[in-house]
Parts: structure tokens; C-alpha cells; sequence
């Protein structure tokens, strides 16, 4: 009565104002005004008191009617959802497609009414669009609810069924349960149903790709954090296949990202060329995924250039970029490069965090500046940086490694008292360094004290006293380790491995190799490397000579150079340059690399005994075994080699090194450095080093003192002084080792006064002499002895 009542009100109103000449006009806009006051009416009436005043006789009820109230601002969703239900039990009446469609995005993220609305879309007949469906998912995502995202695509299956879910789930709703997916960790599915995906796209023929950037993107960022690397270029090439998918800015980054993390160098470059061809311009992130793909691939100095071509590019450098320089300069031991850019990351203002004190920390102490080291690390106490446990371990292996084991071991004892700062690594680094001085019992109650803390004895440190107590000429070492560790999870492990190696190496059938020569059959000889050599050297000249054709206006010409040359051709020996040293123990212990630990600890131990033949036996067992060397393996070998004098058994290894793309390190070059030494082509130091360093090396402490030993045996002094300076305005300062080397060859060769002159820069550098350094000056003191008596025998010739 109400509603009836308010339209002719409104109807005699007009007719009394207009007369006979408005009853024309009634006849055309009395519908519209009517609609307007009932839905005014209802929409009141809703507000006020719901439905519940809602009188089905008196209400026209139309489709046109229901979408204007569903479609009212002014009633939230739960008024909506009453008077939706309250439409629905009305005889006769089915709310059509659109009606739904306007209650799914009403109440998107309500999980009861959702299945409420999907019963009775199913009870009538209705299928809605898929955006509908995509706007729901969507909501659930951007709320965190993945888990309900999920479940609503399993109800929508579940009640509508497969012809109808197919209709309204398209495949552009997909993008959004990829994201759901992806969000729930379950990025194995989320692969699953892309490929499906992509294979019905295929063989229906379609070009165009429903994917949109978002979703794949990422997926692209869970691939790369769960470090799935096969399955992440299978997405990237499929996806690379179809004309009509194209990366955006932060797929490109996400991609160079990864691939750079990887080693893949070559397609993070090809991947910024691309980027720009196609008119995306890098922004800041991209140059930060460049620099670390550079400096994770050793090109360091690249990385240095890029850097500085950033700053005029409109972007500037952020916490990121200084911290990722920092990290790569300290690495490949450029310290006065890492320091520089350490003080302009505070001379801009972004205050540098644990992690980059840690890495120049470790970068000063492995270049011997340890009162640089020191004085970081007051400056880190007193700008408030919070020193973490890996800081303090950084300091005790430093102390450690530069012949401050008092200091080290003293502050290792005060973390302790103070119950912090005392991890697994800490005593892992302490109890390898007692072992190596032979103090084999200190390290064992060490290792008591690891258990009675609670912290698991881990594969490193059990290795570690494992070659201590074989050094020290002990192989009853099963029961003294097993008296001082009880709780490790390696243990039996260690105990069952060496058991069936023992029984390996016993076995008739594994003694069928007479000498190690044949292990590494022949295929060249040391001519190779020279032509390698040659090689490089040619080809770094023709790129060059290429470099002139570049954009003069591109605002990264250096970078547009780099992606131009690039080229997959790699030397036939040395494939790939790992700037990470290669270590005896992996981190992830029994993860996957436990055998290849243990068979380069027992290398280790066999050889420094000079037992060469039982370490090539056991190499032969455990490769025929299938287990996969590393390079401190193969540089072990060659290493003992060398000692030997076995320089073509010491090249056949490389090669095979070479054959099995296991990356080369500091350490091979190091190897190959002395091998040309050795053979009387020390000529060819220079032209390897310019080698290394375009494969990405660097020169670290050791590597400059082979080189200052292998050049000056050579009688090639002016390439050592040069090697003496270079080093020196790296940033690393020369230790014992250095001097000592430079001090024999000058004498040896007769320059007298240039060894007398480093004697006195060594004791001006406050370099303790060893007693290396006395036999050193025992033989410099002969020869000058030698000089004065030669001097003095002239004077009394030319008298008498």
C-alpha cells in the first residue's frame, strides 16, 4: 500500500499543476518517476528496518528494479545480501546474471555468502562472466587470504560444474590462482597448471596469451627464491616462445636478477640489450641487478664503471648498489676501490648496515691491514651498529689468519663468558686453527664444550680433527673422537664412510691401475695454454676495435659496449671463473656433497703424508662411483703434482677439469702461474694474468706472491717491482711471505742493495720475521761478505 500510495500522490500532484496538457507528458515519465520513488522508497525502507517491511504484493518486483537497488551506495553489503534473499524466495523470480555479478563484488572476500550465492546460481541456471571471478580472487589475494582464494576456485568447480566453470572461469582467472598459488608456497602446482596452460594454448593455435606480467613475474620471484634454476629457465624460454608475451621493467630486472645470481652473465647482457630495444628504460633496480651480475661473475672493475655511468644517468645509487660494490670489491681484494665507495655511501647519507662493515671487515683482514680491520670496527661499535655473531667470527678467523692467535683465542674466551655472539662456526674456526698448530687436545675439550652448549659438532669440524690427529701420525682417531662426541649427526656417518673406504681401497678389483698417469689420459700439453693465452689476447684486441659503433646519446654507453661483445666462446681449458675459493667442506654438509667432502679431506690427508698413489686410487674409486669432483679436488691433485715436478700429469688434469666445466678458481691459476714457472716460460705469467682478469679473476695475496717468485726467478725485475706496486695500491699489504720472496730472488740474482732495500720496507712495515727470513738473511749477508772481501781484494791489487 505504501509504494502504491506514494506513485499517486505523485501522479495528482502533477495533473494539478499541468492540467490536461501534462497528461501526455504523465503518460511518458510517469514510469520513471514512479521507479525513481519506489527505489528511493525500498531503498529507506532497507536502511531502516530491512526487509522485514517489504511487502511482496504491494512491489512490482523487475530485473531493471533489483539492479538499481543492488547498485544504491548507500546500503552496505549485508542489506544488499537481505534484500537479495528476500528477491529470491519470491515465486517465480530468478535474479539474472548481472544481479550476481553485482552481489560477487558487494560482498568479494565474505566466504558464506559466496557459497550461498554460488548454491543458487547453480538452483538457477546462471553463469556469470569470468572478471566477476577474477575480482573476487583478486580480493582474496590482496587481503592475504590465499588459503579462501583457493578454496573459492574449489567451490566454484564443485557447484557449478565442469561446462559451467569452464564458461565463467576464463582463462585470464588463472593469472590470479597463479599469484594464489605462488603465495602459498605451492610454486610446484603453480607450474603444473601454467604449462597445462600453455599446451592448450598451443595446440588450440592461439597466438595471444592470456598471462598477464603480474602473475608471471611472480612466479619468476618464487622460482628464484626457492632456487629452482632449471624450472625457472623452462618458464623463461616457454613463455619466450609466444610472440605475444612480452617482459615489462621488473620482469627484466627479476630476470637479470636471476640469471646473474647463477652465472649467467651472457644472458643478463643480452637481457638489457633487449630491454632496450624494445624503448623500456633501465631504472635503478636494473643497474643494481647488473652490478651484482657482474660482480658475482668476478667482473668487478666492469661493475666499478657501471657504477659511475649510473650516477649521470638521472638515477642515483641507493643502499643496494653501495652495498653490492662493497661486497664485490672486498671479495676480489680492490680495498681501496671498496673503501672509497664505503665513503661515499656515507658522504650521501644512507648509514652503512652490519652486512657491509662485515664484508670490508673480511675484505681488510684477508689483505693483511689488520689495523684497518681494527680501527672498521671501533669506528662500527661507535656509529651504533650492531655487531652480529658472523662479525665477531670474521675478527677471530682474521686474528687468526694473521698470525694474532693470541688475540684471536683471547677474544673468542671473552664472547664466551659473556654467554653471546658463539655460534657452531666460531668454534669451528677455533678448532681448526688448534688443530693446525697441533694442539690436538685443546681442541677436542673444545669440541666437548660444543655438546655441553648445545651446538651440533658440525662435517667441518670434524674434519678438521680428523687431519689434525692423522698429521700428528695418530690413526687410532675413531676412539679418541667418539670418547669427545656423542650428539652428532656425522658421526656415524664419518665412522661408516672411512670403513668402506678402507674396504674399497683393499679390494683387488680397484688395483687395476699400476701408477696415477693413465687416470688422466693425454690430450695436449702445456702449448694449449700458450695458444689459449694468444688467443685471449687477440680477441680482446678485435672487441676494441668493435667498440667504436655505439648510441653516442644512450645514457649507459659502457654498459651498451659490454652487451655488444658478448661471446659465449669460452677457453678450451679454463670454462668458467668462480670467484668463491673452493673449499674442502661444503656448507650444506651431508646435503648433497657429503661424499665429495670426505674424499677431499682424505686427499688432504694423504697427501700431506706424500702418499700421491693411495690419494689417485681413492680419486679413481669415488669418480667411478659417480661422484662429481670440485675444484679443491682437482687443484689438490695438481697442486701435489707439481710439487713432483709432474707438469704433463698437472696439465692432463686441468684438461679434464676443463671437459667437466668444474669452475676454475684463484687457487688453478695459481697452479698454472708456478706449472709455467717451473717449465722456464714464466714469460707467459703476465699474458695468464691478463687472462684471469678477464675471465673475471682477481689477485689475492697469495697470487701476487707466486707471481713476485715466478718473475723474479725469471730475472724479470721490473715486472716484480710492478707486481710490488700494483699490490700495494690495491690496498693489500705484503706479508712475511712477500718480503721474504723478494728479498731471495734480488739476492740470488746479485742485486744486492734492492734486497737490503725491501729488507728495511719490511721492518718499516712492522712484518715480524720468521725463520725463513733468517735463512734469507743468512744467504743476503754471505753475498754481501762476498762483495766487501771481492772490494777489498781490488783496493790491494790496485796498490801493490
Amino acid at each position: 500500500m505504501l509504494y502504491g500510495l506514494a506513485f499517486q500522490i505523485s501522479a495528482s500532484y502533477f495533473l494539478m499543476h499541468h492540467g490536461r496538457r501534462g497528461l501526455s507528458v504523465l503518460s511518458s515519465s510517469s514510469s520513471k518517476l514512479g521507479n525513481l520513488l519506489l527505489v528511493a522508497s525500498i531503498t529507506k525502507t532497507l536502511s531502516e528496518s530491512g526487509t522485514q517491511n517489504l511487502n511482496h504484493s504491494a512491489i512490482p518486483l523487475s530485473e531493471s528494479l533489483v539492479l538499481q537497488i543492488l547498485q544504491r551506495k548507500s546500503l552496505n553489503h549485508a542489506e544488499k545480501m537481505d534484500f537479495f534473499r528476500w528477491c529470491s524466495i519470491r515465486p517465480g523470480y530468478k535474479h539474472s546474471a548481472e544481479a550476481y555479478s553485482l552481489m560477487f563484488r558487494s560482498i568479494a572476500g565474505l566466504e558464506d555468502e559466496i557459497h550461498y550465492l554460488l548454491t543458487r546460481m547453480k538452483e538457477d541456471g546462471v553463469v556469470v562472466d569470468s572478471s566477476t571471478f577474477k575480482l573476487l580472487l583478486d580480493a582474496f589475494i590482496r587481503s592475504g587470504k590465499y588459503d579462501s582464494a583457493l578454496q573459492f576456485l574449489d567451490l566454484v568447480e564443485k557447484e557449478l560444474g565442469a561446462i559451467a566453470t569452464s564458461t565463467c572461469l576464463s582463462p585470464t582467472v588463472y593469472n590470479s590462482v597463479l599469484v594464489a598459488l605462488v603465495k602459498k608456497d605451492q610454486v610446484k602446482l603453480a607450474l603444473s597448471i601454467l604449462f597445462k596452460l600453455l599446451e592448450n594454448a598451443s595446440s588450440t593455435g592461439k597466438e595471444k596469451l592470456f598471462l598477464d606480467s603480474i602473475a608471471c613475474n611472480q612466479l619468476f620471484v618464487a622460482l628464484r627464491k626457492s632456487d629452482m634454476r632449471e624450472e625457472f629457465k623452462n618458464v623463461f624460454e616457454k613463455l619466450r616462445e609466444n610472440k605475444s608475451f612480452s617482459l615489462d621493467t621488473w620482469g627484466y630486472n627479476i630476470c637479470i636478477h636471476a640469471f646473474g645470481l647463477w652465472g649467467g652473465l651472457d644472458t643478463c647482457l643480452n637481457l638489457f640489450k633487449e630491454m632496450k630495444e624494445n624503448f623500456l628504460g633501465p631504472d635503478s633496480c636494473t643497474y643494481n641487478t647488473l652490478v651484482q651480475a657482474l660482480c658475482s661473475a668476478g667482473k668487478v672493475r666492469d661493475a666499478l664503471i657501471v657504477y659511475e655511468e649510473l650516477k649521470g644517468s638521472g638515477h642515483e645509487p641507493d643502499a643496494f648498489t653501495y652495498r653490492i660494490l662493497i661486497q664485490g670489491c672486498s671479495k676480489s681484494y680492490l680495498l681501496e676501490e671498496a673503501t672509497r665507495v664505503f665513503s661515499e655511501m656515507e658522504y650521501n647519507g644512507y648509514h652503512p648496515t652490519t652486512i657491509v662493515y662485515n664484508s670490508l671487515l673480511d675484505g681488510y683482514f684477508k689483505a693483511n691491514r689488520v689495523n684497518d680491520a681494527c680501527q672498521l670496527f671501533e669506528k662500527m661499535v661507535r656509529e651504533g651498529v650492531r655487531a652480529s655473531c658472523w662479525t665477531h667470527n670474521i675478527l677471530i678467523d682474521g686474528l687468526f689468519r694473521n698470525n694474532r692467535a693470541a688475540a684471536g683465542y683471547s677474544l673468542f674466551r671473552d664472547l664466551k663468558k659473556k654467554g653471546q655472539f658463539v655460534d657452531g662456526v666460531t668454534y669451528s674456526i677455533v678448532v681448526l686453527n688448534l688443530c693446525r698448530e697441533g694442539m690436538i687436545d685443546e681442541a677436542l675439550r673444545l669440541v666437548e664444550e660444543m655438546e655441553a652448549r648445545g651446538i651440533v659438532v658440525d662435517l667441518v669440524t670434524i674434519t678438521s680433527l680428523l687431519i689434525g690427529i692423522h698429521r700428528q701420525g695418530r690413526w687410532d682417531w675413531t676412539d679418541r673422537i667418539k670418547k669427545h662426541i656423542r650428539d652428532s649427526n656425522f658421526l656415524p656417518y664419518v665412522i661408516k664412510w672411512k670403513a668402506d673406504m678402507e674396504s674399497s681401497i683393499r679390494n683387488p678389483q680397484n688395483n687395476r691401475r699400476k701408477d696415477f698417469t693413465s687416470m688422466f689420459p693425454s690430450k695436449g700439453n702445456w702449448t694449449d695454454i700458450m695458444n689459449s693465452v694468444n688467443d685471449s689476447v687477440s680477441s680482446e684486441g678485435s672487441a676494441i676495435e668493435e667498440e667504436g659503433s655505439s648510441d653516442q646519446w644512450s645514457s649507459s654507453p659502457y654498459m651498451d659496449r659490454l652487451a655488444n661483445r658478448v661471446d659465449s666462446k669460452k677457453s678450451s681449458l679454463l670454462r668458467s671463473f668462480s670467484l668463491s675459493r673452493g673449499k674442502r667442506v661444503e656448507p650444506k654438509g651431508m646435503v648433497g656433497s657429503f661424499d665429495i667432502d670426505m674424499v677431499n679431506t682424505y686427499l688432504s690427508i694423504f697427501l700431506s703424508n706424500g702418499n700421491l698413489s693411495l690419494a689417485c686410487k681413492l680419486f679413481e674409486i669415488f669418480t667411478d662411483m659417480g661422484v662429481s669432483p670440485v675444484s679443491y679436488t682437482y687443484n689438490s691433485l695438481m697442486s701435489s703434482f707439481l710439487k713432483r715436478g709432474c707438469f704433463d700429469e698437472l696439465y692432463n688434469v686441468l684438461h679434464e677439469m676443463g671437459e667437466k666445466l668444474c669452475p676454475s678458481d684463484i687457487a688453478t691459476y695459481n697452479l698454472i702461474i708456478q706449472g709455467l714457472g717451473k717449465i722456464g716460460r714464466a714469460d707467459l705469467a703476465t699474458s695468464v694474468l691478463n687472462m684471469l682478469m678477464k675471465d673475471g679473476g682477481y689477485l689475492d695475496i697469495v697470487m701476487y706472491n707466486t707471481l713476485i717468485n715466478a718473475l723474479g726467478k725469471a730475472g724479470r725485475f721490473d715486472q716484480v717491482n710492478e707486481m710490488f706496486e700494483q699490490m700495494s695500491s690495491s690496498g693489500i699489504n705484503p706479508d712475511v711471505i712477500t718480503f721474504n720472496t723478494l728479498i731471495e730472488v734480488h739476492s740470488k740474482a746479485g742485486q744486492l742493495k734492492e734486497a737490503y732495500k725491501f729488507l728495511k720496507k719490511m721492518l718499516d712495515a712492522g712484518c715480524s720475521p720468521n725463520h725463513v727470513t733468517d735463512t734469507t738473511l743468512d744467504f743476503l749477508e754471505r753475498e754481501l761478505e762476498k762483495v766487501r772481501y771481492q772490494k777489498a781484494s781490488i783496493k790491494l791489487a790496485k796498490k801493490g
